[in-house]
């Protein structure tokens, strides 16, 4: 009986992916992009993509490495021997912004973002995107984020009093590895703010906090390479959702768990919404939530437009994922640019110490220049997300700046692109390509942005003329959160210590994939990490 069962089963398995495989062979052979330089390929189902992820962690600079030798045009093999074309050229970036109807978020991205967070603004495209903005927009305008900003401060002054009483603790002097505490603290500023909900990461109660530990696990571990090789394998190849794949447990447990708060914060709050004269006011509501739901009740959106509750509840886990690692992880990429620049570190507190509160406004964290240059500049070099995927929807010629030269030795100032193409775009060479931002491009300088290059005004962007934050119609929306809340973070902390590097000169890495985080390297890259030596700022020493 056993055999009548499995038999047809496996059958019908191998023969899926044989023709899954037989498609993939034959576009390669076909494709007019077949005779571009690139990488060697190392493996016939892993390609380079596991080098780029996993062992990439030994050399994360992979990429730069292959620029410098194919140029800013060339391909190279993902999972399953399918070709991704590699391309940094701001024409054909442009080119790719611009129509984003053939150039659309890559269906296995999509599947990715949907198996953990739904069916959000993430895992959407086109119409369906256009209508999830559309109602999302208000909740991150300018006015609202004028209003939350004295959330993130608060949450700000909560992390920096434990820093404080644990410095005390230790004779006026620690080691701190600040990743968890800024992961704790943007996790609280994105319940707070985002959804008037409070997780207590920073209670001091020392309890670590469920949801926190979940998403640590499932990125941040030194399996986490590991388990996003096999979510896109499963996104690829949706069958393999059937085995029991390594990480899924975790992923289906990090889910589960964003998804019932998601939902008791969603009734929470639409409860309250009625309740505040028939949802007419937002009756003292702030966050984020609150605004996005205000919206999507009214008037101006037709009936069909308007977000069901489902999709309304796939809207915070994205918003937990978006706002808390991405957030926690430049923070602490900023901490540690101003720990091995002193001078630096040194003028940003001379301008925050300006400010005569602890708690400023929006208006006045936005006039301090110097933090906002040292802002960006942090976005620049350590844009949490390090690339973007886009998939040609049609056939397209994609043009560009500088020829490329084939391994046949012929130049190409355009490239043809064929249907079903993916295109990997590098957030991170076109941030500090030497080309647009001169010699200097790789060295963390604040002062570059009081006089910008003009090559750089060519990158698409939505913030600081850094592709940090994408363009076009997918560019993040919630890019003003981010910034304040990092301008918050800085600003605090710079104010109230000083900081110095917790390991020995060089020691900090930096992780293959995206978001890319700091790593001891002394300590066998086991985890993310950030040790630091902070000590209370004494302003009577200087």
């Amino acid at each position: 009986m056993s055999r009548q069962f499995v038999l047809p089963v496996a059958g019908t398995g191998l023969f899926y992916v044989l023709f899954h495989l037989v498609q993939i062979v034959y576009r390669e052979i076909a494709s007019p992009l077949r005779h571009m330089v690139g990488p060697r390929n190392p493996s016939l189902i892993f390609g380079n993509f596991q080098e780029m992820t996993c062992h990439g962690q030994e050399d994360p600079e992979l990429t730069d490495k292959w620029r410098k030798e194919f140029g800013a045009n060339f391909r190279f093999k993902g999972l399953f021997g399918i070709s991704e074309l590699h391309t940094s050229d701001l024409k054909a970036i442009n080119h790719i912004m611009t129509n984003y109807s053939v150039y659309q978020k890559a269906p296995f991205d999509r599947a990715n973002s949907s198996r953990l967070m739904g069916n959000g603004i993430l895992s959407v495209d086109l119409e369906d995107h256009k209508r999830f903005r559309q109602i999302s927009n208000p909740a991150f305008r300018v006015a609202q984020m004028r209003i939350i900003t004295e959330v993130f401060m608060d949450k700000a002054v909560q992390l920096r009093d434990m820093w404080v009483n644990q410095v005390s603790r230790e004779h006026d002097a620690s080691r701190i590895d600040v990743l968890p505490w800024l992961r704790l603290t943007t996790l609280e500023i994105i319940g707070k703010a985002g959804f008037n909900y409070e997780f207590n990461a920073l209670s001091g109660d020392g309890k670590p906090n469920e949801l926190d530990q979940v998403l640590a696990q499932l990125f941040q571990s030194p399996l986490s390479g590991r388990y996003a090789t096999f979510r896109t394998a499963q996104s690829l190849f949706p069958i393999l959702g059937l085995m029991p794949l390594p990480g899924k447990k975790l992923f289906e447990s990090a889910r589960r768990r964003m998804y019932t708060i998601g939902h008791g914060i969603l009734m929470r709050s639409k409860a309250a919404l009625k309740a505040s004269d028939a949802g007419k006011t937002l009756s003292g509501k702030r966050d984020l939530l609150s605004v996005l739901l205000k919206a999507n009740l009214s008037a101006d959106v037709p009936e069909n437009q308007r977000l069901t509750d489902q999709e309304l509840v796939s809207q915070i886990p994205t918003f937990f994922v978006a706002g808390h690692e991405t957030t926690s992880t430049a923070a602490a990429w900023a901490l540690h640019a101003l720990s091995v620049n002193p001078a630096i570190q040194t003028k940003l507190r001379d301008e925050v110490l300006t400010i005569s509160t602890d708690n400023p406004t929006m208006d006045e964290l936005n006039s301090l220049t110097y933090l906002e240059s040292v802002v960006r500049e942090t976005m620049r070099i350590y844009a949490p997300i390090v690339f973007r995927h886009r998939m040609a929807m049609q056939d397209d010629v994609l043009p560009l700046s500088k020829a490329c030269r084939d391994r046949d030795g012929k130049l190409h100032n355009t490239l043809l692109i064929p249907k079903g193409q993916t295109i990997y775009i590098p957030i991170l060479a076109v941030n500090m390509d030497k080309e647009t931002w001169g010699e200097d491009a790789l060295e963390f300088k604040p002062e570059r942005w009081a006089d910008i290059p003009q090559d750089v005004t060519a990158i698409p962007n939505v913030w600081g003329n850094t592709l940090t934050f994408f363009a076009g119609p997918h560019s993040c929306i919630g890019f003003r959160f981010a910034v304040l809340e990092l301008k918050a973070l800085l600003f605090t902390i710079i104010r109230a210590f000083e900081l110095e590097p917790g390991v020995a000169e060089g020691g900090i890495g930096r992780t293959a994939g995206t978001p890319q985080r700091p790593i001891v390297l002394a300590e066998g890259k086991k985890r993310s990490s950030l040790p630091l030596i902070v000590r209370p700022y004494d302003k009577q020493r200087f």
